[in-house]
């Protein structure tokens, strides 16, 4: 009986069992609410343009564009250190200058701070932990068996994952400290950015140990 086998099973049973009824608990606290519609605009929006730049800047940089990424590559020795702690510092400095643009755009102060104070506990922690395992899965998973799917996954995953997970599934360090800087829908409180990176930093470290053993070729 190969462990490997039975241990696919069981993890996308769970999988898709968290997909169906997270996204369930999700619509059922957010119906008839205008958050609802905010939240599928920004799904929408992230998977489209994380489908566009992994599949234009792959070929460049293998479009980490997350400093939990960069590390399990990292972990994986699949890039030096040197050039992990280059990606992780222009992740973290794109991702700001990126919300200041956003806000110039729509023409909001530039300099900004969340008070969105919802964003933390143990329930926030867990979908934290759940979305960046998720995405560590779909791509280490793809780059296994369909590396050319890798896009694709990538923006399916994070879209749905907006849905079924309590956090709105940021499972991205670079993401968390950027949105930090945003008073708007998609912000969170400076105070809470701590407790969403060092979850997402240590489920890297589980992920490093499961995925290795579940996507390991399989013995004839």
């Amino acid at each position: 009986m190969s462990i490997q086998k039975l241990s696919a099973e069981a993890l996308g049973t769970g999988l898709l069992l968290i997909s169906v009824v997270g996204s369930g608990i999700m619509a059922q606290n957010l119906s008839g609410d205008l958050i609802g519609l905010a939240l599928l605009a920004n799904a929408i929006a992230t998977g489209c343009m994380l489908y566009a730049i992994i599949t234009v800047l792959g070929p460049i940089s293998g479009a980490h564009f997350n400093p939990a990424v960069t590390l399990a590559f990292l972990l994986r020795g699949r890039i030096p250190g040197t050039l992990a702690l280059g990606y992780i510092a222009v992740q973290i400095g794109g991702g700001i200058l990126g919300v200041w643009i956003t806000h110039l755009m729509f023409d909001l102060p530039v300099l900004q701070s969340s008070a969105t104070l919802h964003r933390t506990g143990g329930a926030q922690w867990i979908a934290e932990s759940v979305a960046t395992f998720g995405l560590l899965f779909v791509i280490f998973g793809g780059l296994r068996s369909r590396p050319e799917a890798v896009p694709t996954l990538v923006a399916v995953y994070i879209t749905g994952a907006y849905w079924f997970t309590a956090s709105t599934s940021f499972a991205n360090p670079a993401v968390t400290i950027a949105r930090g800087f945003t008073d708007t829908f998609a912000g969170i409180f400076p105070g809470h950015i701590n407790g969403f990176v060092l979850v997402q930093i240590a489920t890297v470290f589980v992920a490093h140990v499961a995925l290795r053993r579940l996507f390991a070729p399989q013995r004839p």
